[in-house]
């Protein structure tokens, strides 16, 4: 069950910092409160992943599922740039990722 937190976690990191993006300056009070909500249910998910996982893999492993998962948002919503390189370094996120669920 931690892993499965542990991925609730990372989804909910996706979304507060996409919604992060859309506060501009405190003045989008529904995107603060989306940010505020994502960031609660994230961090009590990934403390509740804690309880059972070492902390260097679980906090590596959240961090990365929001960084790929934001940069894929950004692809598809924001029309950020798509090329060969920034696939590769996704892929590479990921691959750690497996490798610490893995070998952990």
């Amino acid at each position: 069950m931690a892993w499965v937190y542990l991925v609730i976690a990372g989804l909910f990191e996706v979304v507060w910092a996409v919604a992060l993006k859309n506060v501009y300056g405190f003045r989008n009070i529904k995107a603060l409160l989306i940010t505020i909500i994502g960031m609660i249910i994230s961090f009590a998910f990934l403390g509740l992943a804690l309880k059972h996982l070492p902390i260097g893999t679980a906090y590596a492993i959240w961090t990365g599922i929001g960084a790929v998962g934001v940069a894929i948002y950004g692809i598809i919503f924001y029309s950020e740039v798509l090329n060969f390189k920034r696939i590769f370094c996704l892929i590479l996120v990921l691959v750690g990722i497996f490798g610490l669920k893995v070998f952990s």
